[in-house]
């Protein structure tokens, strides 16, 4: 952790349900960060106050200070549940979740998150990053793609999300690498041209997925491929997948990308595959911008 003698005038937390993440701010600055592993995953309701203050103590002054946090924290099994809000809206309304707290100098805002009752889907953290990514672009239209464990296709429009959809790719990928037969054949290491074949092959013959995946193990046991060849083959044909079921929403479209630097650029090369060019924009930016809209809707009357 750094920055631990420093005061923070309001506190930014980023709580999912594996880490916890914090910044004391000045005004829109950070000024110091500090994580932990203290997930709402690992956290009993009785748990989170503590958790919170273990990690932002050496920022409080005896003040009472503001504390947004977006993320996991705010669902049913998290610290107080906010209820999301259904689309199409903006990202951010004034309406949060207020958690009870023992310790007098915290004051804190939980967002809500955001549901799609056409097409059922919801989004926790997200709505976040898309509202500090259009804090600094308001006069954004397009797809903002959220590449994650469960990566997030929204539809922007007059400042709203109009539509939203989330593919399991991360997940899938981790459980495949990890738990399926596919263990055996997958490893560090990267091969770009085979990544690029897998989204292309996913592409045009989605059906094929399945077979494709099998392929992998079969190569790698009959002709001796290399394990980065085959990491980049199962990221390759998944995300290709992917793009098959998001093609409405990133064809033809102004395109921005919002995730872990490493996981967008392979989205941008896949989609670039397509002819369609994207853009990436800092997730953690995006985080800390969308965590300073919250506050000042906080200072906003109510409409």
């Amino acid at each position: 952790m750094s920055g631990s003698s420093t005061y923070a005038d309001w506190i930014a937390v980023d709580w999912g349900t594996s880490n916890l993440r914090a910044w004391a701010m000045r005004g829109s600055d950070a000024i110091a960060e500090a994580t932990s592993d203290k997930g709402m995953g690992l956290l009993e309701k009785s748990e989170f106050e503590s958790a919170l203050i273990t990690l932002i103590d050496p920022w409080l002054g005896t003040a009472r200070t503001p504390v947004f946090a977006c993320g996991m924290v705010g669902a049913r099994q998290g610290w107080v549940e906010a209820p999301y809000t259904a689309v199409p809206s903006k990202p951010l309304a004034n309406r949060f979740a207020r958690p009870e707290t023992t310790d007098s100098r915290i004051d804190v805002h939980v967002i809500p998150g955001l549901k799609q009752l056409e097409n059922p889907d919801v989004m926790r953290g997200e709505e976040t990053q898309i509202a500090g990514f259009l804090a600094a672009n308001p006069n954004f239209d397009g797809v903002l793609c959220l590449p994650g464990t469960h990566t997030k296709w929204a539809h922007i429009s007059a400042g709203e999300v109009i539509s939203f959809r989330t593919f399991m790719t991360g997940e899938l990928f981790g459980l495949i690498a990890k738990k399926s037969v596919l263990r055996h054949s997958i490893a560090n290491g990267w091969n770009d041209a085979a990544f690029i074949t897998a989204v292309t092959d996913t592409l045009s013959r989605p059906e094929a997925m399945a077979a494709k995946l099998f392929a992998i193990r079969a190569d790698q046991l009959l002709n001796a491929t290399d394990v980065g060849a085959a990491k980049a083959r199962l990221s390759g044909l998944l995300i290709g997948a992917e793009l098959a079921g998001a093609k409405p929403y990133w064809l033809g479209q102004n395109i921005v990308l919002i995730g872990d630097a490493n996981l967008s650029a392979l989205y941008a090369t896949a989609l670039e595959t397509q002819a369609a060019l994207s853009q990436i924009a800092d997730a953690t930016q995006s985080t800390l911008a969308g965590l300073n809209a919250a506050r000042i809707l906080t200072k906003e009357p109510t409409s």
